[in-house]
């Protein structure tokens, strides 16, 4: 169950980073579905959060489990850093811009993504990975 879900989450990534290439899911601003600004780091980002999730999900249920912890704890903390300050770490935001003066609402709307693939990521590897052991 593990490696499956591991596949799961390779497949989410590697469809992040393919729609941000089919004309249609980006609007004259380049914001992916009209929300998200996407550039080549976020792209680099979720091309290597998909090779790492394949990458597990080929090796063991173990690797898939470590990646289900590591993986989930670095994005979960991201939204964290997202929500608090406007920018996040993962793709270098709070470090080349700081912190960004947004209302809450709109640093809940662009970290939420982060906060459920990231948390359903922690419930899986620290939770789950018990259940189906």
């Amino acid at each position: 169950m593990m490696q499956k879900l591991a596949w799961f989450y390779a497949f989410l990534f590697f469809s992040v980073v393919a729609i941000g290439y089919i004309p249609g899911f980006t609007d004259d601003q380049g914001l992916l579905l009209g929300l998200f600004k996407i550039d080549l780091i976020d792209d680099g980002l979720h091309l290597g959060s998909a090779l790492w999730a394949a990458c597990a999900a080929w090796t063991s249920r173990r690797a898939a489990v470590l990646y289900f912890k590591g993986f989930g704890t670095l994005y979960s903390l991201d939204a964290v850093v997202g929500l608090l300050t406007g920018s996040g770490y993962l793709d270098l935001g709070i470090f080349l811009h700081g912190s960004v003066a947004l209302d809450l609402g709109t640093r809940i709307a662009i970290n939420f993504p982060h906060v459920v693939i990231g948390g359903g990521a922690l419930v899986i590897g620290f939770f789950l990975s018990r259940k189906f052991a």
